[in-house]
């Protein structure tokens, strides 16, 4: 197990699709319609995800990690068979994290909100349209990321922020403060954020800002 990388897989439970979840790396989840089609996936991730390692000053220890070692695998719920993402916590994010651990993962946090805002600020307005037609335009994404981790995921630990929030950048970096300094709360006394971990505060907000931000990237017009 030294250096290998933990990962959880969450089992859709009417569909088939599962989820793999590297959850020392916050938001480095990925999905597939198996097992095996997500650890494939996920490690075709890694070269994107060592991005973010690297904007957090963790470059080389992601460098230094081997290969995924299933640890753990559990039936997802609903949002797993409907949007074939990780909804649960893995056992070891039940646990409050030692200080250097959390200040890790919050570093991963703040690596992801880096990320998707440089790609927002470099991709095209207008983004690729699904094979339907579909698809949000960038404005829309950062619409709804942003608004998603302020309405929904900050509330978790008790941060509560304007929605508009997002529109200015200090506003927008006072909130991602104070998101921040509620997780240490949290964590340090031990405090479940209502129904979710706060280790699952930390995955599903890196996850959802990194699989917005990679989108973008692959529906990007501006290099057509």
């Amino acid at each position: 197990m030294d250096g290998a990388i933990r990962v959880m897989v969450e089992r859709g439970r009417k569909k088939a699709v599962a989820v793999a979840s590297a959850f020392d790396w916050p938001g480095w989840d990925r999905s597939g319609k198996s097992e095996e089609d997500a650890l494939q996936v996920l490690d075709a991730y890694r070269p994107r995800y060592a991005k973010v390692a690297e904007l957090a000053g963790l470059a080389d220890e992601f460098r230094a990690a081997g290969k995924f070692a299933v640890v753990e695998r559990l039936q997802g719920v609903g949002m797993t068979d409907f949007y074939g993402l990780s909804y649960k916590s893995a056992a070891p994010e039940h646990a409050p994290m030692s200080d250097a651990a959390c200040e890790r993962k919050l570093a991963l946090l703040r690596a992801s909100w880096t990320y998707f805002d440089d790609v927002a600020s470099r991709v095209s307005a207008e983004l690729r349209k699904g094979p339907r037609g579909g698809g949000r335009d960038r404005d829309k994404i950062v619409y709804h990321a942003n608004g998603a981790e302020i309405q929904e995921f900050a509330p978790k630990v008790g941060v509560i922020t304007p929605h508009d929030a997002w529109r200015r950048p200090d506003s927008l970096r006072a909130h991602r403060d104070a998101f921040c300094a509620a997780i240490r709360d949290y964590n340090a006394r031990g405090a479940a954020a209502r129904t979710w971990t706060v280790q699952f505060v930390i995955r599903h907000s890196a996850y959802h800002m990194l699989d917005h931000a990679w989108e973008m990237e692959d529906r990007d017009l501006s290099g057509v």
